[in-house]
């Protein structure tokens, strides 16, 4: 049964404190992606042996997998035996390779998935590596927390507090809590080496799009004093919307369905022009990747500065450090990454100003080569444009010249595999 708590005047589920392991039966059951307890993401090599969340944030992910009703997080192995799984995961490298916690199917910091959060932490951090990792919740986090949070001496941690200003509590019950707000003031006012994130997404046209809002989420950010905001847009997805709809929220983009989070390129231009006018000191990212870097004064390890165009509202010092930092592979550069992660040596590829075009390599390796030599790595059959880079094309209306150059990229990477073959 799930348990409940009264925060601020708003009872909110949080689940129970100590947490099972989902029986076998249950777990064969499974969407397979669901059961995947390691995913390489574009954010970092994601660890994920907890799923279930009771706080029903209705454009939530697991919709897409058949998981949104369990609202009770299980262990799917013991958290012992997934940081082995992790430190051992052919992707992993101590000291580089970013990781994600619990980002997929739960909130690492809901009573009973914390231990679990702090117990991986804290090995990773008694083996002395220094990887970067994200936490990315919208939960009570107290001062307590960030004591221990602060007393990691190895591993880099952010905490990234998903806030969008949404109202609604039909779309996020937790929001008339105003807890997310709550933590991310504690967060800031107690952190040293922690980096603090107000994670502004998603952003949806009709829910939160508007002046007011953004000048609240602003306020809260500025207000704290976090490291940076990093925004983006939501999922339109047939699931989330049709559970959405079910509850009588309006849903916006119709049944225009993508694979990538929606963001119109007039919301992003909307976003940075009430940034620039609020006059915030607080930096303003598009990429996860590179509010984190910079809360850490690293470069960006997804190499987007190879993507000009995301840089525009990044600050001074951070370009200079991802340009300095940035440099094109060499062909056998690459080849000794596939060889390394023992990927499919013949995989066609073909390096260029800014990133390498692929072809079927898949996702989860691409983002995995990525991280290890600091480069877009791109799929050639999913294409990054001008603007829409890593987003959806919807509100993005691709030119003949554009079209154009997708046509001619494929082409290059065709020709560059027959050469190959020879």
């Amino acid at each position: 049964m799930t348990e409940t708590v009264l925060i601020n005047g708003a009872t909110i589920p949080v689940g129970p404190s100590n947490l099972r392991v989902m029986p076998d039966e249950q777990q064969s059951g499974l969407d397979p992606y669901m059961a995947q307890i390691i995913t390489n993401r574009k954010s970092g090599l994601s660890l994920n042996h907890i799923i279930g969340c009771p706080l029903d944030c209705g454009y939530c992910v697991r919709h897409f997998w058949g998981n949104f009703e369990q609202k009770i997080p299980q262990l799917l192995i013991t958290t012992e035996e997934a940081v082995e799984m992790l430190t051992g995961h052919e992707a992993f490298r101590p000291h580089s390779t970013p990781i994600q916690l619990f980002n997929k199917a739960t909130d690492p910091m809901l009573p009973g998935v914390k231990p679990h959060t702090f117990a991986v932490l804290e090995e990773l951090d008694r083996r002395g590596m220094t990887n970067l990792v994200l936490i990315i919740t919208r939960f009570h986090v107290s001062k307590a927390d960030m004591e221990r949070f602060e007393a990691l001496e190895h591993v880099r941690v952010t905490l990234l507090f998903t806030y969008s200003g949404i109202a609604d509590a039909r779309v996020e019950p937790i929001a008339k809590s105003q807890t997310t707000v709550k933590s991310i003031e504690t967060a800031a006012a107690h952190r040293k080496r922690t980096g603090v994130i107000l994670y502004w997404r998603p952003i949806v046209p009709g829910w939160n799009d508007d002046p007011e809002t953004f000048t609240h989420v602003l306020d809260v950010a500025d207000k704290a004093g976090v490291d940076a905001l990093v925004f983006t847009g939501y999922y339109h997805k047939e699931e989330n919307a049709e559970y959405l709809r079910s509850q009588g929220v309006e849903v916006p983009y119709e049944d225009d369905y993508q694979r990538r989070k929606v963001l119109p390129g007039e919301l992003d231009a909307k976003v940075v022009a009430a940034w620039r006018d609020h006059g915030t000191s607080v930096p303003l990212f598009r990429k996860t990747s590179c509010g984190v870097t910079y809360a850490h004064q690293v470069p960006d390890y997804n190499g987007h500065w190879g993507v000009p165009e995301l840089c525009d509202i990044c600050p001074v010092k951070q370009r200079q450090l991802c340009a300095d930092n940035h440099h094109a592979p060499t062909e056998d550069e690459f080849r000794s990454v596939l060889a390394e992660l023992d990927y499919d040596p013949e995989v066609p590829f073909l390096v260029e100003d800014g990133h390498i075009l692929t072809h079927a390599l898949g996702e989860q390796r691409r983002y995995a080569i990525q991280h290890t030599l600091g480069y877009q790595v791109w799929e050639v059959d999913h294409p990054h444009v001008h603007r829409a880079h890593g987003r959806t094309l919807k509100g993005y209306e691709l030119s003949e010249d554009e079209r154009r150059q997708l046509d001619e990229a494929r082409e290059r990477l065709h020709a560059a595999a027959r050469h190959e073959d020879d």
